[in-house]
């Protein structure tokens, strides 16, 4: 059943004051692919991969490599570890901890400078690099090329967001911004209590009381209230992931908290605002919440929006 907020509401919703802020960053995942280029000076830092639970990621490597030789610590955090020839393919699962960094080595078959390659695989809570490709050889005109043409995608992507930044800043406060910015319409904002339907994963930084998902004209937000699961150390949401059932995710624009999670204090509530187009998406989604150090997570399944 879908209902009509006040405007009261729709303000601490979507403009929001509180006591903490975080702006979660909102990388176009998939889109881009990393490029590593080894040296044979053997001082070379291992380069750092982002990895998460249940995302693949993909290494492609332009000489072949041994799979006798291939050494990755933490091997049963993974579900996957599909070593080819000139492939490796990781799929962590849900032993691994965000944060944690597991060292990777590859040893290649031709005896060549540099015979081996370490990386550090870094667990994030929600975002991975889909595919790393690591070049020994001089890379072809054509790699180079696709960069530049990654890299201008990139830079427009970050224009628009700088244009759509500074036009927030310069609309008026309140419900006069909302409407100068078409985040409202006539149609007004539509939510739909969560509670009972949205599940929590065990083993989370806090508890949750209640769910809310709401829907304007151009955006989508979720509301969850926490308790504290009896963690001594506060906890605040830094960052936030909206995912699909097809590993689709929308892109959260900011992640606000009333204030610390903590024994003995009172609920704190957080809200996740995220883009949406006109009617869709509705979901089901996984939200997932993480604190700076991305160790203590809380996630929640069966999200759906109005």
């Amino acid at each position: 059943m879908h209902h009509s907020v006040s405007a009261g509401l729709l303000l601490l919703l979507l403009a929001g004051e509180g006591t903490a802020l975080a702006q979660s960053p909102s990388p176009a995942v998939g889109l881009s692919v990393r490029r590593i280029e080894l040296v044979s000076d053997d001082a070379q830092p291992a380069a750092e991969v982002a990895v998460s639970p249940g995302l693949s990621t993909v290494f492609l490597f332009d000489s072949e490599v041994s799979r006798e030789g291939l050494m990755l610590e933490g091997r049963e955090r993974f579900a996957m570890v599909d070593a080819g020839l000139n492939t490796l393919r990781l799929v962590p699962s849900e032993k691994i901890s965000a944060g944690e960094r597991l060292k990777l080595t590859v040893r290649f078959l031709d005896g060549a400078a540099p015979a081996s390659a370490t990386f550090v695989l870094i667990a994030h809570p929600a975002r991975s690099e889909a595919l790393v490709e690591v070049y020994r050889r001089r890379r072809g005109v054509e790699t180079y090329q696709e960069e530049v043409r990654q890299a201008r995608i990139e830079a427009e992507q970050c224009r628009e967001e700088n244009a759509r930044l500074r036009a927030e800043r310069s609309a008026p406060d309140g419900l006069t911004g909302l409407i100068s910015t078409a985040v409202l319409s006539k149609r007004g904002v539509d939510y739909r209590d969560l509670s009972d339907v949205a599940t929590q994963a065990p083993g989370g930084a806090a508890a949750k009381q209640y769910v809310y998902a709401y829907r304007a004209a151009r955006r989508v937000a979720v509301a969850v209230t926490l308790k504290s699961g009896g963690d001594v150390q506060p906890w605040t949401a830094v960052g936030a992931m909206l995912r699909g059932k097809a590993n689709d995710e929308l892109k959260v624009l900011r992640v606000w908290q009333s204030g610390p999670v903590a024994p003995g204090s009172d609920a704190q509530r957080v809200v996740v605002e995220a883009e949406a187009a006109s009617d869709s998406p509705q979901g089901p989604f996984t939200l997932k919440l993480w604190d700076a150090d991305m160790r203590r997570t809380i996630t929640l399944s069966s999200v759906t929006f109005p």
